[in-house]
């Protein structure tokens, strides 16, 4: 399954993203034989094959449905089996666009994790380009290169490194980085090993990923001290709008349904004052002069025409991103 290029099949060995719900995307390598097993029934995998990609697949009782999604760094982003805090994309995606990364960049990066970011490392640059990441924890080191070489990520290279102690050198290879990612606890005694491997016929630009504001401080003094210039630390804060319609109140609706509610009020005290074999009186329908509120029991569907509504914009809550300083700089060889 690559990541670089796009088909309109599945086919057996495929990696396919089923999503399940807006918060429930789940990777599925397809094989003959076996079943994906969801809340919402179980989708058998001979059925997959030679599905389109994006086509919705029902379950095999009638009942249910996913989405069979060709997947890409933002829903593998999404979907991923997480072994570290991971870089979403309102980040990624701006600090790709800050350090200029495209087709033919040679890219570093420390503290691969999960290798979310890898992923779209390796897309944006390209069989053109490279990317070179490190991992110093072995067990996550050996899961990423795994999903790298399935994944079939052939302009990626993983080093099981300390590169804070043992810098970023690899034997027979010149690495001339022209991009440098770095998501470390502590940054800084990882830069000062960058000038051996960075490019020294163009300009280097860094990112330092940092959730505590004290790292961001030490960060900015060791690129200082080694020669890094146009420092600036940036906070992403990403919200998603969605559009809506308000149902539009006036004093007079207001005025209107005070007095429905002292009126029930009043109509609920002579009911229980007469006993429960008193029927309830009638509900209160709606008048033909002007807007009146529903009460609560009322459901009114969003731009009913017998109601005044008002477009307007909500925004998310919540949405995922991890909260981090980006800190950039950049580095201009010596002629």
């Amino acid at each position: 399954m690559s990541f670089f290029q796009y088909k309109n099949y599945i086919e057996e060995g495929d990696l396919v993203l089923a999503y399940i719900s807006r918060s429930t995307i789940k990777p599925i390598n397809v094989k003959k034989g076996e079943i994906f097993n969801t809340r919402y029934g179980h989708f058998e995998h001979d059925k997959m094959i030679g599905m389109k990609y994006g086509e919705q697949m029902p379950g095999a009782k009638g009942y249910g449905f996913i989405h069979l999604l060709h997947p890409t760094p933002e829903l593998w982003t999404l979907s991923l089996p997480h072994r570290t805090q991971i870089v979403y994309s309102p980040d990624s995606s701006y600090i790709i666009q800050r350090l200029n990364v495209k087709p033919g960049s040679r890219v570093i990066e420390a503290g691969t994790g999960s290798a979310s970011f890898t992923h779209s490392f390796a897309r944006t640059v390209t069989l053109l380009g490279k990317v070179f990441t490190y991992e110093f924890h072995e067990p996550r080191y050996l899961e990423a290169k795994k999903e790298l070489e399935e994944h079939k990520l052939d302009n990626t290279t993983i080093t099981h490194r300390d590169v804070c102690n043992d810098g970023f050198s690899i034997d027979n290879e010149s690495i001339e980085g022209d991009v440098v990612f770095l998501d470390l606890p502590s940054p800084w005694d990882a830069i000062p090993h960058l000038d051996s491997v960075i490019s020294t016929s163009k300009a280097a630009g860094i990112c330092c990923f940092s959730p505590c504001i004290e790292q961001v401080d030490r960060t900015v003094r060791a690129l200082e001290e080694n020669g890094w210039t146009e420092i600036e630390m940036v906070e992403v804060a990403a919200k998603r709008w969605s559009a809506r319609k308000e149902m539009v109140r006036s004093v007079a609706d207001a005025v209107q349904r005070i007095r429905e509610i002292q009126n029930g009020r009043k109509t609920g005290l002579e009911v229980m004052k007469k006993g429960p074999s008193e029927e309830p009186p009638a509900k209160l329908q709606k008048t033909d002069n002007g807007y009146k509120t529903p009460k609560k029991s009322t459901k009114v569907k969003e731009g009913d025409e017998n109601y005044t509504w008002l477009n307007a914009t909500k925004s998310e809550s919540e949405i995922k991103s991890h909260t981090s300083y980006l800190t950039f700089a950049c580095k201009i060889p010596k002629q």
